[in-house]
């Protein structure tokens, strides 16, 4: 569907072979629409992190497709994967992932190098602006905290300006203070911007963030949320635990 930023199409992820074989997805199809914010969530082993994987690009499924922005990335070489992964696509990740020896502002900068850009510095500011974090340029990693950093994450995935973020479990390694002006952010990016995102957690409260929330179990859907609510979350969360146990 042309209103869809990400389509899945019976993707599944097999891992291993002959009796060692592990199914971690099973036949899902998915569409991600464009300026929407949808949180995957499931029990430990449903297939969140390789269906997200799968999606952005980082992983290739063992069977089916995926389509990000109009393109099919299943007959992609690497090279041209690469290509449209930096075109298209930002990150944020629980780790964070900055180089500890950079300032805030040369972390940011670091896609556009690598993409043979010299960002001007206004457009790195600006960056880091949008995070509120533009006092915090010349800081390095070690000097900020747990959500500044992650804020300078955000920053540094935005500078491209990607039609999908995707965020893996984005505030997991912060509190509950912290985690709260990470999402509303995220929230902001969509309402505002027009982003497309999808985020796996654990945590209901952060897809309460969300539009809808879509749920795996044993690498298959397992129905979603639309306008979730914490509460409605963690109720569904609870009775597929329940029942993978």
């Amino acid at each position: 569907m042309e209103n869809e930023a990400v389509q899945l199409r019976s993707i599944s992820r097999t891992y291993g072979s002959g009796d060692g074989i592990v199914t971690a997805l099973d036949g899902v199809t998915l569409g991600f629409p464009k300026g929407t914010f949808t949180a995957v969530m499931g029990p430990s082993g449903s297939g969140k992190s390789t269906l997200l994987q799968c999606a952005a690009g980082l992983d290739r499924p063992t069977r089916g497709s995926v389509t990000i922005g109009g393109t099919e990335l299943t007959g992609l070489n690497e090279t041209k994967l690469t290509l449209l992964r930096r075109e298209l696509i930002g990150f944020v990740f629980q780790a964070f992932n900055l180089l500890p020896s950079l300032t805030a502002e040369q972390n940011v900068a670091l896609p556009l190098r690598l993409a043979g850009r010299r960002p001007s510095r206004a457009e790195v500011r600006d960056a880091l602006g949008r995070v509120g974090l533009a006092e915090r340029a010349r800081h390095r990693p070690a000097e900020m905290s747990g959500g500044q950093q992650q804020r300078v994450a955000l920053a540094r995935a935005l500078i491209t300006r990607p039609q999908v973020l995707f965020a893996d479990e984005p505030t997991g390694a912060l509190d509950s203070t912290t985690s709260g002006e990470v999402l509303a952010m995220l929230r902001a990016m969509v309402d505002t911007d027009a982003r497309t995102i999808v985020m796996v957690t654990h945590d209901p409260v952060a897809a309460a963030y969300a539009d809808r929330v879509v749920f795996l179990a044993d690498g298959r859907l397992s129905g979603e949320l639309l306008t979730p609510t914490a509460e409605a979350v963690a109720a569904r969360m609870t009775k597929l635990e329940t029942v993978s146990c």
